[in-house]
C-alpha cells in the first residue's frame, strides 16, 4: 500500500489543500492521502490557532465524499508538540507489511528541512513529493541538505526523482497552484468578508456555526463549551 500524510495545522483546510492532494494521488499512484492535522505544531506560534478537535472536524467535512482521503486524529490523540518522524513511526508501526509512506509538503518546509526533528532518520524511512509554493524557490537536495547527506541521493531520468539507497525518493509535484493562505481566510473572516470559494461550503457552516476566527469571538470561551 502507498499513502501520503498531509500534515499541518489546517486552520482552517481549504481548497489549496484539497487540490494539492489530489494531484498528488493521482500523479504517485497513491492508495490513500491522510490529513494529519497537527496539535501543536513545532514550527509555528499562531495566537489564532482553533482547538485542535474543531481543526479534526473541519477536515472530516471538507473530504467527505473522496475515498482516496482519510483524515487522521493521531498527533491529536498523542498530545504535546506534534514531530513528523513520531508520526511516521507509528504509521510504520501500525500499518501493513510492505507500507510505503510519502510525505506531501511545501517549498517552504523542504527548504527548512534540516529544522525538523531526526530529519535524516525521516528521509530514510519515508519519500517527500515536494509541492512549490509561491515565493519560495524549489531547491535540489544539494541545496537543502548537507554535502554528506546530499551525496547519498542520485537523480532517476526515468522517473524525474532523486533517489537514496533505501529506495525513497524526493520528486517534485507541478501542482495547479491555488494561492489560497489560511491566515488570509482566517483575517477575512475577522474582517467580516467572504470567504466563499476559497474553502468548501461544509467548512465555512462550520467557522460560523461555532464562531471562528471572529475578531468579536469570546477569548474566555473553553474547547467544552464550542464543541
Amino acid at each position: 500500500m502507498r499513502i501520503a500524510v498531509l500534515g499541518g495545522t489546517f486552520n482552517p483546510i481549504h481548497l489549496g489543500h484539497l487540490r494539492v492532494a489530489e494531484e498528488a494521488r493521482e500523479a504517485f499512484g497513491l492508495d490513500r492521502v491522510v490529513f494529519m492535522p497537527a496539535n501543536i505544531p513545532p514550527h509555528k506560534a499562531d495566537p489564532d490557532l482553533a482547538p485542535a478537535r474543531l481543526r479534526l472536524d473541519m477536515v472530516r467535512l471538507a473530504i467527505e465524499g473522496n475515498p482516496a482521503f482519510e483524515a487522521s486524529s493521531m498527533e491529536i490523540e498523542r498530545g504535546g508538540r506534534s514531530f513528523t518522524i513520531d508520526t511516521v513511526r507509528a504509521l510504520m508501526a501500525d500499518g501493513p507489511d510492505g507500507l510505503k509512506v510519502s510525505l506531501i509538503i511545501g517549498s517552504d518546509s523542504f527548504n527548512d528541512i534540516t529544522t525538523w526533528r531526526e530529519y535524516e532518520e525521516l528521509m530514510r524511512l519515508v519519500s517527500l513529493i515536494i509541492v512549490s509554493r509561491p515565493g519560495y524557490p524549489v531547491k535540489k537536495p544539494a541545496e537543502a541538505l548537507p554535502v554528506e547527506l546530499a551525496r547519498k541521493f542520485w537523480y532517476d531520468s526515468t522517473s524525474g526523482s532523486y533517489v537514496n539507497p533505501e529506495g525513497n525518493t524526493f520528486s517534485y509535484l507541478d501542482a495547479t497552484l491555488l494561492d489560497i493562505s489560511s491566515s488570509d481566510i482566517r483575517r477575512r473572516i475577522s474582517e467580516g468578508r467572504s470567504a466563499r470559494y476559497l474553502l468548501p461550503e461544509s467548512v465555512i457552516g462550520f467557522i460560523g456555526r461555532h464562531g471562528l476566527y471572529r475578531a468579536t469571538a469570546g477569548a474566555e470561551k473553553t474547547v467544552e463549551e464550542i464543541e
